[in-house]
C-alpha cells in the first residue's frame, strides 16, 4: 500500500461528510447534516471510533487504520482488518440471538463500518472500576459463547461451511501474529513493547524470563491456540469489548476472530473479571471500601461457566446439522445419554482451557503491551504494583498447577489466597 492509497483516517467532519455521501446511513440519523451531534469515542489501540446521533436515530462509525493507534505508522497493521470484524458479525450475528450489534455498511477501501448505537449502553470495563455491578452479564457472556461456538463448529454446522468460514478467517495471518506475540511470547522474552510498574515489579518481569514451568506451560496453550479449531471465537473478549446495561448485554470489535478453541474466549471474560476483582482495593476510597464489589466479583466466574454450560449442553442435545457426531448416527434429540461420556470429556477440555488462556491473560496485562484500565487508574505505583503483583502470582498457580483447578470454586479459593 503506498501512501495514496492508504486509507484517510477520519475526524469529525469528514466522519458527517462520509455519512451525508450515503443516504441509507443518513436516513438512520435523519434532519440536516450539520445538526448532527458528533463524537469521538476512539478508546482503544487500533480504530478510530466516532458515535453520532440525530433526530431519527444513530449510528457508531468505526474505521479499521493500517496502523497502531498509539504507536503511528510505526507499527503496521493489514488493511483488511474490518473485513473480518464485518465477517464475524454477518455470521455470528443471526446466531447469537441479539448479542451483537446489527452492522448498517461496510466500506471496503476505506476500511469503515457502520453500526447499530448502543445506546444506553456503557463499557463494562470502566463500569467495574467505578464499582458498579450489571446481574446478568456474566450469564449473558456464557450463553454468547455456547451460542456463537456451538452453532459455528463442525457440531452444528457441516464440513463444507466450516471450512469456507475457517478459509476466510485464516487469511488474517498478522492480526494472529500479534495474538500469538502479545499473550504467549512477549511477557516471557525481552521486547521493547513490552512494560511494566517498574521497579515494583522488576523482579517477576526478569524472573518470568527464566521460568521454565511457566514458560512451557505457555507453549503448550501456544500450541493449543495454533492447532486446536473447535469453532469462531471472538478472540479478544475483554470487559471493553462488552457493552451492558443492568438489562443487557452487547459483545463488540471481533476483528480478531478465528477459528480456535473454544475455551479461549471464556479464558478472555475470567481473566478480566478477576483483574477487576484483584484491583479494587487500588480503587477504595473512604466511603467505600470496594470490599462488597470484590465479593460481587467473585461470583462472576460460577455464572460464566454454568450459563456456558448449561446452553452449550443445551445446544449438543437438541441442535444437530454438523458433521461431528452426525444426525444419521445420533439422531437428535435422543442421543444425549449415548453421547454423555464424549460432551463430559469435551467439557472438561474446555474449562481447562478457560483457565490456561485466562491466566496467560492476566500475565499479558501487567508484562506484555497494551495494559488495563482497571490497573493503569491506580495513581499510586506502589499501591498498582501490590495488585499486579497478586494478578500475576495467581496466574502462574492456574498456569503451572493446572490439576487444582477443576471447578470455579477452585479459581475463587486460589484468587482468595493471592
Amino acid at each position: 500500500m503506498t501512501a495514496d492509497t492508504k486509507p484517510r483516517a477520519l475526524d469529525t467532519e469528514a466522519a458527517r461528510t462520509y455519512l451525508a455521501a450515503h443516504p441509507q446511513l443518513a436516513t438512520i440519523l435523519g434532519g440536516d447534516p450539520e445538526g448532527w451531534d458528533i463524537r469521538e469515542a476512539s478508546d482503544g489501540f487500533l480504530n478510530v471510533v466516532f458515535l453520532v446521533r440525530g433526530p431519527a436515530g444513530g449510528l457508531c462509525l468505526k474505521q479499521a487504520l493500517p496502523w497502531v493507534r498509539h504507536a503511528g505508522e510505526s507499527w503496521p497493521l493489514p488493511d483488511n482488518r474490518a473485513f473480518f470484524e464485518q465477517s464475524y458479525l454477518a455470521i455470528v450475528g443471526p446466531l447469537a440471538e441479539g448479542a451483537l450489534p446489527r452492522l448498517h455498511h461496510y466500506d471496503p477501501g476505506r476500511q469503515i463500518l457502520a453500526m447499530e448505537l448502543l445506546t444506553p449502553h456503557e463499557t463494562l470495563r470502566y463500569a467495574l472500576i467505578e464499582g458498579r455491578r450489571f446481574p446478568r452479564v456474566s450469564a449473558d457472556i456464557g450463553a454468547f459463547v455456547a451460542r456463537a461456538c456451538y452453532r459455528t463448529s463442525p457440531f452444528h454446522q457441516p464440513l463444507e461451511q466450516v471450512r469456507e468460514w475457517q478459509a476466510r478467517f485464516a487469511a488474517g495471518v498478522e492480526l494472529q501474529r500479534i495474538t500469538l506475540d502479545l499473550i504467549f511470547q512477549d511477557a516471557y522474552r525481552d521486547n521493547p513493547r513490552s512494560s511494566w510498574t517498574s521497579p515494583q515489579l522488576d523482579d517477576l518481569a526478569h524472573g518470568f524470563r527464566e521460568d521454565v514451568p511457566l514458560k512451557r506451560a505457555a507453549g503448550r496453550l501456544a500450541q493449543r491456540f495454533l492447532t486446536v479449531g473447535q469453532a469462531l471465537i471472538h478472540c479478544d473478549l475483554h470487559t471493553a469489548a462488552i457493552m451492558v446495561t443492568e438489562a443487557d448485554t452487547k459483545v463488540i470489535d471481533p476483528e480478531f476472530a478465528l477459528y480456535g478453541p473454544i475455551g479461549f474466549d471464556l479464558g478472555a471474560y475470567l481473566a478480566n473479571i478477576l483483574i477487576s476483582h484483584l484491583a479494587q482495593p487500588g480503587h477504595a476510597t473512604p466511603a467505600d471500601d470496594r470490599t462488597a464489589m470484590a465479593e460481587w466479583l467473585l461470583q462472576q466466574p460460577a455464572l460464566l461457566w454454568d450459563s456456558f454450560s448449561r446452553t452449550f449442553r443445551q445446544l449438543w442435545e437438541s441442535e444437530g446439522g454438523g458433521d461431528a457426531w452426525h444426525d444419521d448416527l445420533f439422531p437428535k434429540p435422543g442421543s444425549a445419554a449415548l453421547l454423555r461420556p464424549d460432551y463430559e470429556a469435551l467439557e472438561t477440555e474446555i474449562f481447562a482451557d478457560m483457565v490456561g488462556f485466562a491466566a496467560l491473560k492476566m500475565i499479558r496485562r501487567v508484562f506484555s503491551y497494551a495494559h488495563v484500565a482497571d490497573f493503569l487508574r491506580i495513581a499510586d505505583p506502589d499501591r498498582r504494583a501490590a495488585c499486579e503483583r497478586r494478578a500475576v502470582l495467581l496466574a502462574r498457580r492456574l498456569l503451572t498447577e493446572p490439576e487444582r483447578f477443576r471447578t470455579t470454586d477452585d479459581i475463587v479459593a486460589a484468587t482468595r489466597a493471592a
